[in-house]
């Protein structure tokens, strides 16, 4: 069950970053989910090294560094798929 809490607050994470971030990113649901996945543990272990708790617990500074985690990592994938599409 906190595994999809996980992918959950994850997707959240990811669409929030959209949403802040400016500009149409042309990501799909699973890339966002992803990203946002990815930006949850990194903000998750920031928290927990500066001791506001532990990894799995969902807590303010975590879920801010989440998102702010994600919107770099939309702005990577964009970069990168951006580069991709130059070379086609």
């Amino acid at each position: 069950m906190a595994l999809i809490g996980f992918l959950v607050f994850g997707l959240v994470v990811g669409a929030v970053a959209r949403l802040i971030k400016p500009g149409k990113q042309n990501l799909s649901l699973l890339m966002t989910l992803v990203l946002g996945v990815v930006g949850s543990l990194i903000g998750g272990i920031i928290a927990s090294a500066l001791g506001t708790g532990s990894i799995t617990e969902l807590n303010v500074l975590g879920a801010i560094i989440a998102i702010v985690a994600a919107v770099l990592l939309i702005g990577v994938a964009e970069g990168m798929s951006g580069k991709n599409r130059s070379h086609a």
